[in-house]
């Protein structure tokens, strides 16, 4: 009898292994480019203070108005002293110092410049002066084409337009002298004169008392009436 022969277990075909499931991804943020530092605030830069050689007595007081600082305005006037600023600013602020002249606008001397130009010698003034602003426009001659002279070269002729100052001119005749000078003068020259006439050049110029006496220490108030 032959012995059934055994036959091996068929083995089960192997499982296969089940994928590893991936850990998810992490997601990745875009790296944000670096903040580009700040550029450093420059300091606010005061006024240049230069102004050309032998600079008129305006463009003086006008940059010593455009400073923001008492300081600052004391360097200008003290860089730029002459005998016309110093003038103008006593007249303007001395007290004791009073004009020879009427107060208010100066009217026209002569009789064919009134036909010509409708209103008073000061409305022309600050006519031309406002010109001058808008149009940026400074130079001698730039709207008055007779302007030849300035305050520093007539420092020495103020005088004659104060009380005590020459007692032996006329009334008429001063007022006409003051009338010849402003017509020669630039335009807002002219209207600095104008001005101290009636202690009212700050009504135009940023410029107290108490800088101009800080600018010019050897200047003294009073007395000169």
């Amino acid at each position: 009898m032959t012995e059934a022969k055994t036959e091996a277990p068929v083995s089960a075909a192997p499982e296969k292994a089940a994928p590893k499931k991936r850990a998810p991804r992490k997601a990745t943020t875009a790296k944000k480019p670096a903040a580009k530092k700040a550029a450093p605030k420059k300091p606010a830069q005061s006024l240049a203070l230069n102004l050309p050689n032998n600079p008129l007595v305006f463009e003086i007081l006008d940059l010593a108005s455009r400073q923001r600082t008492t300081a600052k305005k004391v360097e200008v006037l003290h860089k730029y002293a002459n005998a016309g600023l110093k003038a103008v600013l006593i007249w303007n602020f001395d007290e004791t110092l009073q004009s020879a002249l009427p107060d208010g606008k100066v009217p026209y001397g002569g009789y064919d410049e009134q036909n010509v130009y409708n209103g008073t010698l000061s409305d022309k003034i600050d006519e031309s002066a406002r010109q001058m602003y808008e149009n940026g426009n400074f130079s001698l001659g730039s709207t008055d084409a007779n302007a030849r002279t300035t305050i520093r070269a007539q420092a020495r002729n103020l005088y004659h337009f104060v009380v005590g100052g020459n007692g032996g001119l006329s009334q008429t005749r001063r007022e006409m002298m003051f009338i010849n000078l402003l017509e020669s003068l630039h335009p807002l020259e002219a209207d600095v004169i104008v001005l101290v006439k009636d202690k009212l050049l700050t009504d135009s110029y940023k410029i107290s008392k108490e800088v101009v006496s800080e600018a010019y220490p050897e200047i003294r108030g009073g007395g000169r009436g």
